[in-house]
């Protein structure tokens, strides 16, 4: 019978990790983009901090390690590849159509994730550098596909999407940060939700069915 490896250590390792990673978002809900200090972050794990150089070679690389983890776009990107591949007869109108919903419905539920765009709109940042160049890996998977199916039709899809996923981001910022309507649209009711993912279809639906 095989003799089974000691695993504690590299356990120990990982429930670590998790607990450091875990603890960043608790400390930016809390604390905000500002509180993301090593001694911060170590308290709130009750790990030394010293472990956080150990393990992820800075603090930096920690946040961006969480944020990664987190953010709706890189984690979306994961599976669009394939995804893509494998609807080579369906328009991808409704491949961005999901991916916008879904935007709508995840962002507007996490706190956290409010606050790091917050802080990626705020302040130059290495780490959201790295994060949006991450985010970007969706759009040269995307738009080769879209350019495709959209040739000698003059859209700039790139164009219509970025002011989609730019306003989705905005409206729910803004929901959240001053407990008020926009253009008389209340995001916190289903009613108001509803009617911006129905305006996401409707940009999209006349962006694709252009005849010019």
């Amino acid at each position: 019978m095989a003799r089974k490896t000691y695993q504690g250590e590299k356990n120990d390792k990982s429930r670590t990790m998790n607990k450091l990673i875990h603890s960043v978002g608790i400390v930016l809900e809390k604390k905000g983009y500002t509180g993301l200090t090593i001694a911060n972050i170590a308290s709130t794990a009750g790990v030394d901090r010293k472990l956080i150089s150990v393990y992820f070679g800075s603090v930096e690389n920690l946040i961006e390690t969480y944020i990664k983890g987190k953010d709706y776009w890189v984690e979306a990107t994961a599976a669009a590849e394939q995804t893509l591949a494998n609807s080579k007869d369906d328009s991808t109108r409704y491949f961005l159509e999901k991916l916008l919903l879904e935007q709508i419905h995840y962002f507007a539920l996490n706190d956290e994730m409010q606050k790091v765009v917050l802080w990626q709109i705020s302040e130059k940042s290495d780490i959201m550098s790295h994060v949006t160049q991450s985010r970007e890996k969706m759009s040269s998977l995307f738009f080769p596909y879209s350019d495709k199916e959209l040739a000698g039709k003059n859209v700039d899809l790139r164009a219509v999407s970025s002011l989609l996923v730019a306003g989705i981001y905005y409206l729910v910022l803004h929901t959240k940060m001053t407990d008020s309507t926009f253009c008389e649209i209340d995001l916190t009711t289903e009613e108001g939700m509803n009617r911006i993912k129905e305006a996401v279809k409707f940009i999209l639906k006349q962006t694709y069915e252009a005849e010019y």
